[in-house]
């Protein structure tokens, strides 16, 4: 009797130890799954229709009006070098000199055979109206002058590419060689650009860019002078456009002497003459990601889901959508940088 009492006492303890375990397991799944689960604070925008203003703006990037790279026609080592990264050259100026004491010899060679050969040919031209020669040994003279003269103007023109010059008036933006340095036909000496006149180019969405015309007229403005605002024309429109639906579109401006511009800056462009319906309108500060990839997370029953978007124009804090999502869509706008798609979130604030 001990004996059955004691197995089923064993039992019983053996059987709640295994309870216990289960119970526990159970407990810290249920905890890890609530840990899991656990959402993400977000503060959320509803996506809506607005009317823009009566002009389209883009943001573009300075481009020189006209840029050189200037090269070496001919081979040797550069005896000179005479400019420097930033200097203002005007056209013809001398930027480098190649070693020209071969070619010197070759003109000074190349200058007395044609010399002697104007000589023969005044000779054997009177020597013919004597009949002192035939015509084929007059023939055969002017060939020789003929062959003289063109050695001469090459020998010319080899000394004369000695001398590197500079094609346009403009601001150096590179320095390519050093005094010493061996160069060849086509060997980069300078980058050379012209800002006189200055062009701003922007991508202007398509359904804008056949709207606007060459010789229109825009504003353009810089953060660099808030307060100021320069005029253009514009003077291209690209007849291919890219994978955005983007046509590129150049802007030509004078460059102010009071507020220079320089090429690399960036810049808004504004359209006055194209009008607007209403447009789908986001927040900046929802976007995630590139420009050129750009996308946002739509909230849809508490899980955030990435989404791809196509955007229109900027409109300061505002970007124009012109398509992925639709008017109502509730949206991200502070708190996604931890998220990633599918995510569970809590709305914790209804942003503007």
């Amino acid at each position: 009797m001990k004996k059955i009492l004691t197995v089923v006492i064993i039992l019983v303890v053996v059987v709640g130890i295994i309870g216990l375990l289960f119970y526990n397991k159970s407990k810290m799944e249920k905890m890890s799954k609530t840990e899991f689960m656990t959402s993400f604070p977000v503060t959320v925008t509803t996506v809506s229709r607005e009317q823009l203003d009566d002009f389209v703006s883009s943001v573009g990037t300075l481009i020189p009006n006209k840029e050189v790279v200037v090269g070496s026609e001919i081979s040797g080592k550069l005896t000179g070098v005479y400019f420097e990264i930033g200097d203002r050259v005007g056209a013809g100026k001398t930027l480098a000199k190649v070693d020209d004491e071969l070619r010197k010899y070759t003109l000074d060679n190349a200058t007395a055979n044609l010399e002697k050969a104007k000589k023969d040919i005044e000779r054997y031209e009177e020597l013919f109206k004597e009949s002192s020669v035939t015509e084929a040994q007059l023939e055969a003279v002017r060939l020789v002058y003929k062959t003289a003269d063109a050695q001469y103007s090459s020998a010319y023109k080899q000394l004369s590419d000695t001398w590197i010059n500079c094609p346009l008036s403009g601001v150096v933006t590179e320095k390519k060689i050093e005094r010493g340095s061996i160069v060849s036909p086509g060997t980069p000496i300078a980058t050379v650009v012209d800002i006189s006149y200055i062009k701003a180019k922007v991508n202007v969405p398509e359904s804008d860019a056949f709207k606007l015309k060459i010789g229109d007229f825009a504003e353009i403005t810089t953060d660099i002078y808030p307060d100021e605002k320069f005029s253009g024309k514009i003077i291209n429109i690209n007849a291919k456009g890219d994978e955005a639906h983007t046509f590129p579109i150049e802007v030509l401006m004078k460059n102010s002497t009071k507020f220079p511009l320089r090429a690399g800056m960036f810049v808004k462009v504004f359209f006055n003459n194209i009008s607007r319906a209403e447009s789908l309108i986001i927040p900046r500060a929802s976007l995630v990601g590139s420009a050129k990839n750009p996308q946002v997370y739509v909230v849809e029953n508490g899980i955030a889901k990435l989404r791809d978007i196509t955007l229109g124009i900027t409109l300061g804090d505002k970007l124009e959508v012109r398509n992925g999502l639709s008017e109502g869509d509730v949206i991200v706008l502070d708190g996604q940088t931890n998220l990633k798609d599918n995510d569970k979130v809590t709305i914790v604030k209804q942003g503007a």
